[in-house]
C-alpha cells in the first residue's frame, strides 16, 4: 500500500444489516409479544372466574340458596383480579343478610389468597331475630389450599349495632377493635375437621350487662378454642347446620376465655357441645376475681330472705377467694395471677347452669333450634 493512501473498506452485505436492525428490536418485539398474550391471558381468567362464579350461584341457587351481587364488576388488570359489588344480598327460607360496597381482590400471582374490604350498613335477619352493624373499616383474608384453606382472619374497627326480636329487649353492643382468626388445627383437621378460633375484643360496650355486673367500664375480651367437626358446616339453614354438628358429635373446646370488665375478671376452660334437646350441654373450669358478691347475691336468692342472705354471703366469700385476702394478692399483680380464685366447676345440663352442686335460680337454657 502507498504512503499516504486511504485504506479500502468492504461493503456490508444487505442480509447482515438486516439482521444488525433486527437484533435491535428484537427486545422490544419480544416485549409487545408478552404483553399480547399477558393480556390475552388476563382476560381469560377474568372469563373462566366469571364463569365459575355463575356457576357457583347457579349451584347454590338450586339449593335455595340465593346470592345477589349488584352491579358486578371485575377488574384489575393487569396483575390482579377485583370483584366488585354494590351491594351484596343473601336470602334463603330462614333469613338472609344484605351488605354495603363489597370488594374482594386476588393477585395474579397469588390466586388462593384473596382479600376483602366491605362496607356498612350490616342487615341480617334469622327467623324473628334481626340485627344492624356498622363500622369505621373491615378488612378479611383468606389463604386457600388444595385440601381446604390455610388461615382466614377477619378485622374490624369501630363496630357498632343492635338486635333486635329476642328477650328481654333490644341487645345494643360496639367496640373499638374486634379481630377474629381461623386456621386448621395442625394433625386434626383431617381426622376431626377441627379448626382453631382466635378472638380479641377491645374496648366492648354492652350496656345490658351493666347493671348485672355493677360497672359501666368498657369489656375486654380473648378467646382460643378449637371447633371440632367445622367440616360438616355448610351455608345451610342454622337448624340444619348444627343439626349435622351435632350428630357428628361435634364440641367447641375451650383452651382459653378471658373476660375482663372493671375490677370483674374471668378466666375459664372447658368444653361446650349439644345434647339430645338441642341445649348447650358442656362444664367449665372457671377463675374469677370481683365476681364473689354478685354470685353470692344470684345464689341468695335461691332460699329467700335471712336463710337466703346468710347463705348468700357465706356463697359470696368462698367464691370470691374470701375477699379479705384478694387486695393483698392482687397487690402488683396483673389479671390471670394469684387475684383469680377458682369457683366450682361450672355446668350446662339438662336445660340448667349450675354452679357446682346448685342450680342458678331463674336461669334456663333452652334449645337453639
Amino acid at each position: 500500500m502507498a504512503q499516504g493512501s486511504e485504506p479500502r473498506t468492504e461493503p456490508t452485505p444487505a442480509g447482515e444489516r438486516r439482521r444488525s436492525r433486527l437484533g435491535l428490536f428484537l427486545p422490544y418485539i419480544l416485549l409487545l409479544v408478552l404483553a399480547l398474550l399477558w393480556s390475552a391471558g388476563w382476560f381469560w381468567v377474568r372469563g373462566k372466574a366469571a364463569s365459575e362464579m355463575d356457576a357457583w350461584l347457579g349451584r347454590e341457587a338450586a339449593a335455595g340458596r340465593n346470592w345477589t351481587c349488584a352491579d358486578r364488576t371485575i377488574t384489575g388488570f393487569p396483575f390482579r383480579l377485583e370483584l366488585r359489588c354494590s351491594s351484596l344480598k343473601f336470602a334463603r327460607s330462614d333469613g338472609g343478610f344484605s351488605l354495603g360496597p363489597l370488594t374482594v381482590l386476588v393477585q395474579i400471582y397469588q390466586p388462593r389468597h384473596a382479600i376483602l374490604e366491605a362496607t356498612g350498613p350490616f342487615h341480617v335477619e334469622q327467623g324473628d331475630l334481626t340485627g344492624d352493624v356498622n363500622w369505621t373499616s373491615l378488612e378479611g383474608s383468606f389463604h386457600g389450599a388444595s385440601d381446604g384453606f390455610v388461615r382466614a382472619s377477619l378485622v374490624v374497627d369501630g363496630p357498632k349495632g343492635s338486635v333486635r326480636g329476642g328477650a328481654p329487649g333490644p341487645v345494643d353492643f360496639a367496640a373499638k377493635h374486634l379481630e377474629m382468626h381461623a386456621r386448621p388445627t395442625p394433625g386434626r383437621f383431617e381426622s376431626d375437621g377441627a379448626v382453631d378460633l382466635n378472638l380479641r375484643l377491645t374496648d366492648g360496650v354492652l350496656p345490658l350487662l351493666d347493671p348485672i355486673l355493677g360497672n359501666a367500664d368498657p369489656l375486654e375480651a380473648a378467646l382460643d378454642a378449637t371447633l371440632e367437626r367445622a367440616t360438616v358446616l355448610r351455608t345451610r339453614a342454622v337448624e340444619r347446620e348444627l343439626e349435622a354438628w351435632r350428630l357428628a358429635e361435634g364440641q367447641l373446646d375451650i383452651t382459653a376465655l378471658s373476660l375482663i370488665k372493671g375490677d370483674r375478671r374471668l378466666q375459664a376452660k372447658g368444653e361446650v357441645g349439644l345434647d339430645e334437646a338441642h341445649r348447650p350441654e358442656g362444664q367449665f373450669d372457671v377463675r374469677a376475681a370481683g365476681l364473689g358478691d354478685l354470685i353470692g347475691q344470684i345464689m341468695g336468692k335461691r332460699f329467700g330472705n335471712e336463710k337466703g342472705a346468710l347463705i348468700g354471703n357465706l356463697v359470696g366469700q368462698f367464691l370470691g377467694g374470701m375477699k379479705r385476702r384478694e387486695p393483698e394478692a392482687a397487690a402488683g399483680s396483673a389479671p390471670g395471677d394469684s387475684a383469680l380464685q377458682p369457683i366450682p366447676t361450672v355446668k350446662l345440663a339438662g336445660g340448667r347452669l349450675m354452679l357446682g352442686p346448685f342450680a342458678i335460680p331463674n336461669v334456663a337454657l333452652p334449645p337453639l333450634y
